[in-house]
């Protein structure tokens, strides 16, 4: 048995989300935890499940609480920081963790504050990364779109450990679905053919990943020794499922597996 302990010192909305009982998800699910106890900004977890081989917990990789009501404001100081210099020189802003309509009239506004007068404001990609980003999608895209260029990443990492990895492909597939409806580009992240970014050969099962994603506007890669390959092989695998597919609707394109060299 394996037991973590966590200083949350400082951080007054984690310490309010943690119960004795609540599940932990660390590094988009690969250890996951139990809290035993949580007294004086400090959390004591028993680890339930872990790589065969174990794992290590690194620096600033993502702890999920999935089912745990963690409500944190959308913007940190550092985000606004940030976007004293952004506004002024980026194209887009990517909104990380945004959940409420507020999160994105907050964000806005913020922007707004740091606009030269009469500049445009950056488009926004919305990445939806919870529960509550999920069910307040339409009310995010009309928010935004209000104001901005708006298009909207499915950040499957953080959003299949919020959700459960068993409803994934499920629920991707409904925000390409409202996205196309709404006239909204799509950002398809997470993980595409990580296995040969960082180590030069694909599995079969990332090949077809990537071949889903041509059905997005754009898809992201993580970095890694072999970006530039698998950046050449993904633009192949797009390329060829460009001729059978169009967003959700399949071109019916002439099939030429049959055809004599």
């Amino acid at each position: 048995e394996l037991r973590i302990m966590a200083d949350l010192s400082g951080d007054d909305a984690l310490i309010e989300a943690l119960q004795v009982g609540s599940v932990v998800s660390i590094d988009d699910g690969k250890i996951w935890a139990k809290v035993d106890d949580v007294s004086l900004g400090l959390a004591e977890l028993t680890v339930t499940r872990a790589p065969e081989k174990g794992g290590k917990i690194r620096k600033e990789k993502g702890v999920n609480l999935p089912g745990s009501n963690l409500r944190v404001a959308a913007l940190t100081e550092d985000d606004l920081a940030a976007l004293d210099f952004v506004v002024g020189h980026a194209d887009v802003v990517s909104f990380s963790f945004v959940q409420t309509v507020e999160d994105v009239q907050a964000l806005i506004a913020a922007m707004r504050s740091r606009a030269a007068p009469g500049a445009a404001l950056p488009a926004i990609v919305l990445k939806i990364e919870t529960p509550l980003g999920l069910q307040n999608l339409p009310d995010l895209i009309v928010e935004a779109g209000g104001s901005v260029p708006v298009g909207v990443m499915i950040a499957r990492g953080d959003l299949a450990v919020e959700i459960g990895f068993d409803r994934l492909s499920e629920i991707q597939e409904e925000i390409l679905w409202l996205c196309e409806a709404a006239q909204v580009p799509v950002v398809w992240a997470t993980q595409v053919l990580e296995t040969m970014v960082k180590e030069g050969q694909a599995t079969r099962a990332e090949i077809t990943d990537a071949a889903m994603s041509q059905r997005a506007e754009c898809v992201m890669m993580n970095k890694g020794p072999h970006v530039v390959e698998a950046m050449a092989f993904l633009r192949g695998i797009l390329t060829r499922m460009d001729r059978h597919q169009s967003k959700k609707s399949p071109r019916m394109a002439p099939l030429h597996l049959w055809q004599s060299a």
